[in-house]
């Protein structure tokens, strides 16, 4: 299969590279760009585990091929925050313990950004629905919709 020639802006960062066409966006940000925060779990699009913004919208990497991202901005939990200075959804996480083991929580500070931008001040039952795509394992969501709140501003 021949390969494609991309330009994506990841984090800012305009990366080119030479593709396969069936590479899909998480394996080529993991892979290609060397950014691992975006987690692989079910690679059917159902836990949401690989959610990164897709030109602002959260989408499931493992669902997207990479020369579907060609010219696009992607933003990863990468361009979230960094050690020294988190995200408000990443603070917000850490204060209301809003995770446990860590491997889903990528995708949910991704999505909850994104649920947050859309709608700053959202009810109970709109993050249920706004995380839904979203499955943690370990923390039985408490943690999770008290950290939407704080980041809301509504602790």
């Amino acid at each position: 299969m021949p390969e494609v020639d991309i330009e994506v802006r990841v984090n800012g960062t305009r990366r080119r590279a030479r593709v396969e066409p069936r590479l899909t966006l998480a394996d080529y940000l993991r892979d290609v760009c060397h950014l691992t925060g975006t987690h692989l779990g079910c690679e059917h699009g159902v836990c949401g585990a690989c959610t990164v913004l897709l030109d602002g919208a959260a989408v499931r990497s493992c669902l997207v091929f990479a020369v579907q991202a060609e010219g696009a901005e992607v933003t990863t939990i990468e361009g979230m925050g960094s050690a020294e200075e988190l995200s408000p959804v990443q603070e917000a996480f850490r204060d209301h313990h809003g995770l446990q083991c860590g491997f889903c929580t990528p995708g949910f500070v991704v999505s909850v950004t994104a649920l947050l931008r859309d709608n700053p001040n959202p009810t109970d039952d709109e993050i249920r629905a706004g995380l839904s795509g979203n499955l943690c394992r370990c923390t039985g969501y408490q943690g999770i919709l008290a950290a939407v709140r704080a980041a809301a501003g509504r602790s």
